[in-house]
């Protein structure tokens, strides 16, 4: 101690003398008058007192002043495990372009996480860490936030500065370098007095050097920079800014307890004239200007470590020693003869560290970019690998926020190499987008800002949407939200799947309530329900639908007396009872079956028709019929289509399911087949269609909403009349079209016109670039032609309609589905099956025979399986 202070003695220059004081002194005053001369005074009573006292007061001195710093060490280090606790870590995916001002921004903004005075006095002031971390394949920028950070905080100033950027948070790693790891690492400290600035001006990304110097690491090895940084306060700030000012000429650098005894105390001045450094050191200048520039920006205090470590035990032997010793220690042998890693040598750890000094040295060199007035030393980090763990800032040094958005920013170069960036940028819901609820149907959740569920109104859904989106991108999670909302609300709602996975999913997760109300198309059910396209109360409808419908799908062979000939036989086996689309065949082949049809005949042209038909050749009316069936057989030849839409009477009424139930329609390509698929699927929507225009009879008031969910849509988008004319009726009878598919030239330049314009909401997945390009025109200006083609999975861009106006673009991310309820498609399988399908027996394979359609020849129906449902 006597040493120490001996030391101290020598190294303090000596007080200029001061007159004495023509008053008497008051209490404190050395202390007020002059604190540099009253602690050397108390340094001189220490020695003092170790010379009265000897070496057991000596020993005594030194013991309470260690007390003092290891309760000092423990109440900090308590604080610091206060601040840890519940730290999570935030990666930071840049965006496609990086603005070089951002970083500033986001610095100048969390300064506001400085505390007051007496909260850092109590619990500390919490400090953040921004991390570079490479392995192998790839680099990622990461924040370290502590716990007592409000959740949130630090993500939202990151979308600030970059809104385009993305975030994941989780629960912080203990450390960023795995265990058991050789690891060498350092530490940069100001070389200067830290008021002397870094250069931070740079023409190009200073990243660029460090990036290079860390890129390309052999297996197993890692290297991280780590930048702990946190708001400056207290005296380091005040010792700044006297600095500063002492600079300027100003009186401020004076301390303030001395500038008050000076007003209180009648003594004599020992102050000179303040003297601007402009004027003492004119070829300082340029120095002087840097510090003062400095010190009128905030403040921060950081420490930048890195370290570069490696695996042993994936490090392959380069030489003979290293092979040797790798061979008696990297392995032990257990009791049960087990072979089991053991230990590295070391001399195998001093080996691999010589060789990762060279990679350390060059991260470190990469910051000598930064030098300028003031230049960053590399001091050794013991154990780094701890060091970095644990985080920790003790005294940093002061940097400006300008200093360290130069140091801990973005990549502003497009191309680094292992850098993940973010798709597309993610933007909020604008206000009155609705959540979900009995009027809302749920759509997914916002990923920008504050996290809330958005949902699309009842009411706002009968402008209609459009989904569009690559396989996989969400389309059907999407639609089974809004199927699943409707189901619950006991709206209507009306389904056609070509795929089929759509309705599996639903099946497993309807409510067990609306069982009996569903009725389903699926070619994997043996008990299947009816419906007969030739029903309706207008024959000319009812033909013009499936007449229009055969046309549109064989317009490359379709000629007039086709669509004659085809339009004549649905007209005539109108009138007839249960007469089906399985019935036209034969009509047209069979003469004597023909007859009573024919006969029923009371509209002229038709007759006509008839009369012309039955006086061609048996040569001439086969070449005719030819076209038409050629395309029903190969239809009708199937026996999902024959058993549903051949079975006469329908076994449901699509009016009670546009008031409540549920129509789902599996109808899978990979088992009808894309041509029957498309003819059945629609049909049906023909059919759904008719029955939507009946509701004329009723007001209003007394529609119900229902919807009309159709994937792949461009398979069945072949109605006769047009599709603008369609979505625009069909918000007047209170029907919602969702419309779905994966590109734009799966549609006619036609299609893509009307579905424009009259499906008001979008919702758009990932999708190619070019259709990016001609979709940007419904999202701009939130959303580009880049994000439209980077969405993630499950994202989407979003235009919605809110009481009648369209909102501006926002993202979404859609939930994924609840977890399927075991039994529950079983179960509604079979109440469904009980409650509309047909047995195999009640299926017309052989009509009977009073009937006049009724073939002799016709094969017995086979004998149906009693257990099948």
């Amino acid at each position: 101690m006597i040493i120490i202070s001996s030391v101290l003695v020598r190294l303090r220059p000596s007080p200029s003398p001061s007159p004495r004081p023509s008053l008497a002194e008051p209490p404190g005053g050395p202390f007020l008058r002059d604190p540099d001369a009253f602690i050397h005074s108390l340094i001189h009573k220490a020695e003092d007192f170790v010379g009265t006292y000897g070496w057991p007061g000596g020993i005594l001195l030194a013991c309470v002043v260690a007390a003092f710093l290891a309760v000092r060490h423990w109440w900090w280090r308590r604080r610091h495990d206060r601040l840890a606790d519940g730290a999570r870590q935030i990666t930071v995916l840049p965006p496609p372009e990086v603005d070089p001002d951002a970083a500033h921004e986001l610095w100048a903004n969390l300064i506001g996480l400085l505390r007051p005075a007496y909260k850092r006095l109590l619990t500390g002031q919490p400090h953040l860490a921004w991390e570079y971390a490479w392995d192998t394949a790839a680099v990622q920028i990461r924040f370290w936030v502590p716990g007592t950070v409000p959740s949130g905080f630090i993500e939202r100033a990151i979308e600030a500065a970059w809104p385009a950027a993305r975030t994941h948070t989780a629960p912080a790693s203990p450390s960023p370098l795995p265990n058991g790891n050789v690891a060498v690492g350092g530490r940069l400290r100001m070389a200067r007095p830290d008021w002397l600035p870094l250069r931070a001006d740079h023409p190009a990304d200073p990243l660029r050097a460090l990036v290079g110097a860390a890129s390309g690491l052999a297996s197993g090895q890692r290297a991280i920079v780590q930048i702990c940084a946190r708001p400056a306060a207290g005296r380091r700030l005040a010792k700044a800014n006297r600095a500063a000012a002492a600079l300027r000429g100003s009186t401020a650098s004076q301390r303030p307890w001395a500038w008050l005894f000076d007003l209180i105390t009648p003594s004599a001045s020992t102050r000179h004239p303040a003297t601007s450094a402009y004027v003492a050191h004119p070829e300082r200048a340029a120095e002087v200007r840097a510090i003062l520039d400095k010190a009128r920006e905030p403040q921060w205090e950081m420490t930048i470590s890195y370290a570069l470590a490696v695996n042993p035990d994936t490090v392959p032997a380069t030489g003979p020693a290293t092979a040797t010793a790798t061979e008696k220690s990297s392995v032990k042998s257990s009791s049960d003869g087990t072979v089991t890693p053991g230990p590295v040598d070391r001399a195998v750890r001093r080996e691999l560290r010589r060789g990762l000094r060279g990679r350390a040295h060059a991260i470190a060199s990469a910051y000598a970019l930064y030098a300028g007035h003031n230049y960053l030393r590399r001091r050794r980090l013991w154990r780094p690998e701890t060091a970095l763990a644990r985080r920790w800032l003790r005294r940093g040094d002061l940097c400006s926020v300008t200093e360290l958005a130069a140091l801990a920013h973005l990549p502003w170069d497009s191309a680094v190499p292992g850098l993940s960036r973010a798709g597309s940028k993610a933007v909020p819901p604008p206000p009155g987008v609705a959540t979900p609820g009995p009027e809302a149907k749920q759509l997914g959740v916002s990923d920008a800002g504050i996290v809330r569920p958005v949902a699309l109104g009842v009411a706002e859904s009968r402008h209609h949407m459009h989904v569009l989106g690559a396989t996989g991108s969400g389309k059907s999670t999407l639609m089974a939200h809004m199927i699943l909302a409707d189901a619950k609300a006991g709206r209507g709602a009306v389904v056609i799947d070509p795929k089929g996975d759509l309705i599996v999913d639903l099946l497993a997760r309807l409510p067990e309530d609306v069982a009996d109300k569903v009725v389903l198309f699926d070619p994997d059910q043996r008990r299947r329900p009816a419906l007969n396209v030739l029903q309706g109360p207008d024959a000319h409808l009812a033909s013009d639908n499936l007449v229009g419908i055969f046309h549109r799908i064989y317009k490359d062979f379709w000629g007039p007396r086709t669509d004659d000939i085809l339009r004549s036989a649905c007209l005539t086996l109108w009138h007839a009872p249960d007469a089906t689309l399985a019935d036209i065949p034969r009509l047209l082949a069979d003469p004597a079956y023909r007859a009573p049809f024919t006969a029923r005949v009371r509209d002229p042209i038709l007759a006509d028709f008839w009369a012309w038909y039955d006086d061609l050749s048996a040569g001439a009316r086969a070449h005719a019929t030819g076209p038409v069936l050629n395309k029903l057989r190969a239809f009708l030849l199937r026996d999902f289509i024959r058993s549903t839409l051949g079975s006469g009477t329908s076994t449901f009424d699509p009016t009670t399911v546009l008031d409540g139930g549920l129509l789902l329609i599996r109808a899978p390509k990979g088992i009808l087949g894309a041509d029957a698929c498309a003819v059945f699927g629609s049909l049906m929507l023909a059919k759904i269609w008719e029955t939507v225009s009946n509701r004329t009879r009723y007001g209003q008031s007394a529609r119900a909403d229902s919807s009309l969910y159709v994937d792949e849509c461009h398979n069945f988008l072949t109605l006769p009349h047009g599709l603008a004319d369609l979505l625009a009726e069909a918000r007047a009878y209170r029907l919602s079209v969702v419309l779905a598919h994966q590109d734009l030239a799966q549609l006619s330049r036609e299609l893509r016109e009307a579905i424009s314009a009259n499906a008001r909401s979008k919702v758009f997945f990932a999708v190619s670039p070019e259709d990016a390009r001609t979709l940007e025109r419904h999202m701009a200006p939130n959303l580009s032609q880049h994000d439209l083609a980077h969405l993630d999975a499950f994202q989407a861009g979003a235009r919605l309609i809110v009481e009648a106006a369209e909102t501006s673009a926002f993202t979404l991310r859609t939930r994924p589905l609840p977890p399927a309820v075991p039994g529950r498609a079983k179960l509604i399988r079979r109440v469904s099956a009980e409650a509309y399908g047909t047995r195999p027996q009640q299926r017309p394979q052989r009509a009977r025979a009073d009937d006049p359609r009724a073939d002799p020849r016709a094969d017995p129906p086979p004998a149906p399986d009693a257990t099948s449902i």
